[in-house]
């Protein structure tokens, strides 16, 4: 469910996805969104042993991040594995550039994920309260959007393992606020 409703919120923002554009871990919502409107992908992950990472570092000690470097990060259900959130919103404010957009997932209703939890921790499930209130105190009230994806079933599904595509898109797309799967921010650096 996460990874259908992560396409539809990125596919609304892509006018944010260009110039400097950072993902965790991989580059893969940035090829795919981002097209010829990127100018140079950047790769952030917590450790060296990823290959493919050409910022090595921890949102929480953005210190040693590059500062208002970045026009759009991209951060995908990696909040929820850090204890500090908080701090990392904070590293993530620090690397855009003023005008640079984040535009963030976070799990709200899901399992544990054993290979993070034995990695480096999984520490949270969020809601749009809890999360709007969090990246407000970094980046103002007015300069963020949270958004809010699933319903009963589609948790259910979540939590079975059961695919969206063994549902229907009416079934995958229907809104129920109580049922909040997956939580987008899409947060504007003025």
């Amino acid at each position: 469910m996460d990874r259908i409703y992560t396409d539809d919120f990125l596919s609304k923002n892509t006018l944010y996805i260009q110039g400097i554009v950072c993902e965790i871990a991989d580059a893969t919502y940035t090829k795919r969104w981002g097209g010829g409107q990127v100018s140079k992908s950047e790769i952030l992950h917590y450790t060296n042993d990823n290959k493919k990472a050409t910022i090595i570092g921890d949102l929480t000690k953005y210190q040693n991040l590059p500062k208002d470097y970045l026009d759009c990060l991209i951060c995908t259900f990696t909040l929820n594995f850090i204890d500090d959130y908080q701090k990392a919103i904070e590293g993530i404010y620090s690397m855009l550039k003023t005008g640079g957009a984040a535009l963030i997932t976070v799990a709200g209703l899901i399992q544990i994920s054993r290979y993070d939890y034995q990695r480096w921790g999984d520490y949270h499930r969020f809601t749009d309260m809890g999360i709007k209130n969090a990246f407000s105190k970094v980046f103002g009230e007015d300069n963020i959007e949270v958004s809010t994806y699933g319903n009963v079933l589609s948790a259910i599904a979540e939590l079975q393992g059961i695919c969206a595509e063994e549902l229907t898109r009416e079934e995958v797309f229907y809104h129920d606020e109580d049922y909040q799967v997956v939580i987008c921010i899409k947060a504007l650096k003025k």
